[in-house]
């Protein structure tokens, strides 16, 4: 195969090598990738308190522990899900800005603060790489260096024969959904290949913190970064994740478990169907990962040179062109935590978890549940208890479009707990929503939500609406 840089119609030699291995191994496993009854509850000293590390303070000088750092964020995804096109980190989110100006703006505030040069890398997927490049440019002037490089491109499987589906090379026309980037876990490699790993590392970098572009929770840690560097060079801790408390509504998340003497990740997709349940019970499994985490550079470059890293795959059924059933085979980057040394879980707060999947999220992000500054969102003070409102909007609110036209402006959410919206639901403006609301329009009729309205604890079904004379 040619490889010609650059160019998005070639498939690279290492493209095709790290497919043909993924595959392979797909061939060989037989069965779950775990023995139940080999899973143990992680040692105590192997997930830290989040204050526990805290405690150690900061050094005077943090700037030389933010020069050995760069940012990486996963840019892969589409904003398909919310009915957006293009890039996922392009959606704005709170005031105008997009995942990605908030996110330039953390680290430039970073850098200026502390004097520092923490640059900012982001990983592609061919079906972000071109839209992101135009608007790096608006960023030239903002204190950040930025570098992309692009995960891999595989071909999709027919399920029933196990061939590819592509027919050739090209990304248009009927071969248009044949190709899939797989998975986060391909970060290793393609980070590696890309040859940014090597260029960072002679600039002097020694971690990187990784986490979803989505995640406006994932802010530069300074305490974890500390303990990361602070720590003795022949015990250096190679690897953290980030994981916080499981509540019901992350009952699929993975967790972290004792195994062959290892800290591993457990996926909801490597559980025996005769146990998911024990899995999703939030009492034997307590925390989850946030897939905020923390790697050692030259581990990284250790591990791909002696094709050590080691993941699980993740086998994901999908259904593209006129019905056909396909398989993508994929890895997560936090399956990897089993090979890197002294790899360690730190409890963090809820509050370093703050995902935008749904205009549900968004929802919350948007709201005074959370102030702005330098691009970070915190929770307002002026919230009594810490925890977010649960929010569910029904399905006229899936497409942030729609769901943009349906609130003349964001109502207050200080004192909610509970939102559930389902059907044809406008709001007004300045509404409160406070205790559990539920506002249910049934198929045909339509709720308005008059503007100034304060809604406590209340139920709302029927037919509401106001008309102006």
């Amino acid at each position: 195969i040619l490889v010609r840089p650059g160019d998005a119609y070639s498939v690279s030699k290492k493209d095709f090598e790290g497919f043909r291995n993924l595959f392979h191994r797909f061939l060989q496993v037989k069965g779950p990738s775990v023995e139940w009854a080999k899973i143990n509850r992680p040692p105590e000293d192997s997930i830290q308190p989040f204050d526990k590390i805290k405690a150690k303070g900061l050094p005077d000088n943090i700037a030389d522990s933010l020069n050995k750092l760069v940012v990486v964020k996963l840019n892969g995804g589409l904003g398909t899900s919310m009915g957006c096109k293009g890039p996922k980190s392009l959606i704005s989110v709170r005031n105008e800005n997009t995942f990605l100006d908030l996110t330039v703006q953390q680290i430039e505030h970073l850098n200026k603060t502390y004097n520092a040069d923490v640059p900012l890398v982001l990983m592609n997927s061919f079906n972000t790489d071109e839209d992101t490049k135009k608007i790096l440019q608006k960023y030239t002037h903002h204190g950040v260096k930025i570098h992309t490089f692009n995960q891999s491109r595989y071909p999709r499987i027919n399920k029933e024969s196990l061939l590819p589906v592509a027919k050739d090379m090209a990304m248009t026309g009927e071969n248009a959904d044949v190709w899939y980037p797989p998975g986060h876990g391909d970060i290793y490699a393609s980070f590696y290949n890309s040859g940014l790993l090597e260029q960072l590392i002679a600039e002097g970098k020694e971690y990187i913190f990784v986490s979803n572009i989505d995640n406006l929770g994932a802010t530069v840690d300074l305490y974890i970064l500390n303990h990361l560097v602070s720590q003795p060079n022949g015990k250096r801790c190679e690897f953290i994740m980030e994981v916080t408390d499981k509540t019901r509504a992350d009952v699929k998340g993975g967790t972290l478990i004792q195994y062959d003497g290892k800290l591993r990740l457990l996926e909801i997709a490597q559980v025996p169907k005769a146990h998911v349940d024990e899995f999703k019970s939030v009492t034997k499994f307590k925390i989850f990962n946030t897939n905020n985490l923390w790697i050692s550079l030259s581990a990284i470059k250790r591990l791909q040179e002696q094709n050590a890293m080691d993941m699980e795959i993740i086998v994901n059924p999908k259904t593209i062109n006129g019905g056909l059933n396909v398989i993508q085979l994929e890895t997560a980057v936090g399956a990897a935590i089993k090979c890197f040394d002294n790899a360690l879980g730190i409890n963090v707060p809820r509050s370093r978890f703050l995902p935008v999947k749904t205009t549900s999220d968004l929802l919350l992000v948007m709201s005074n549940l959370y102030s702005l500054e330098a691009g970070s969102l915190t929770m307002s003070e002026r919230r009594e208890f810490p925890t977010t409102p649960h929010v569910k909007l029904g399905s006229s609110f899936t497409k942030v479009q729609e769901y943009l036209t349906r609130f003349e402006s964001i109502p207050d959410m200080l004192e909610l707990d509970h939102l559930t919206v389902s059907g044809d639901v406008t709001f007004g403006k300045q509404v409160s929503l406070k205790g559990t609301v539920i506002i249910i329009a049934n198929h045909g009729d339509r709720i308005d939500i008059p503007a100034g309205s304060m809604l406590e604890n209340k139920i709302v079904s029927g037919n509401l609406r106001i008309l102006d004379h």
